[in-house]
């Protein structure tokens, strides 16, 4: 690709930036979409540098994923907990619901052992959120993960549900159902057992199953 074609290139797709940017902004108020789209722009360039069309994605999919990781970085700066330690966090507490859902309540000092790092993790974030110094935490309390503040978090849960609505829509119809009686209407997993006269087991195995379907569907949305 000569100099000019190069350009030519850029310049077609830089729309697309200021797209993804406004998007990022509307989903994180704490954005500033101008910063974005400088963040972007410099994945648009590294992108149309590092293209490899014979990996089977075409420029466009593949511009968007870098650009839209630009951004994230250049987000994440600007956060005072690191990223690593919210994803470690953010990991451990996803294998905790697993186990919840599975019946199997944990500690955190449990978690710890199953999830090594994530006490660590979790004191980095706790002592990065803002504390109010008009009352002292009641004892034996301690402040929680606010995931409020973290801007990738902020940004994936945007982007995620409008997949993850069409994916629960997507469900066989008895997945379906046992996740619209569980999670919206919050129901338990017993009571729905009576109600389609099947066993507790088969209720847990249908549960299961409808949550690995969705976990494929928000892993794959970025």
């Amino acid at each position: 690709m000569t100099a000019q074609e190069r350009e030519a290139v850029v310049t077609a797709l830089f729309p697309l930036v200021r797209v993804i940017a406004h998007r990022v902004a509307r989903a994180c108020r704490l954005a500033d979409e101008d910063d974005l789209i400088g963040d972007g722009a410099l994945g648009l360039v590294r992108a149309v540098d590092n293209y490899d069309p014979s990996r089977g994605v075409t420029l466009d999919r593949y511009v968007r994923h870098v650009v839209l990781g630009s951004m994230l970085n250049g987000l994440r700066r600007k956060d005072p907990v690191s990223e690593r330690a919210r994803r470690r966090v953010r990991q451990a507490e996803r294998l905790r619901d697993e186990l919840e859902a599975r019946g199997t309540s944990v500690s955190d000092h449990e978690l710890d052992a199953a999830a090594p790092g994530f006490a660590r993790a979790l004191a980095q974030v706790q002592c990065g959120l803002p504390l109010s110094l008009d009352a002292p935490l009641p004892y034996g309390m301690r402040p929680g993960p606010d995931w409020s503040g973290d801007p990738a978090l902020i940004v994936e849960r945007h982007l995620q549900s409008q997949g993850l609505r069409g994916a629960v829509a997507q469900l066989p119809p008895r997945q379906r159902e046992v996740v619209f009686h569980h999670y919206f209407c919050e129901g338990s997993l017993r009571a729905l057992s009576e109600r389609m006269a099947v066993t507790p087991q088969r209720i847990s195995q249908l549960h299961c199953a409808a949550l690995d379907r969705l976990r494929a569907v928000v892993r794959s949305t970025l």
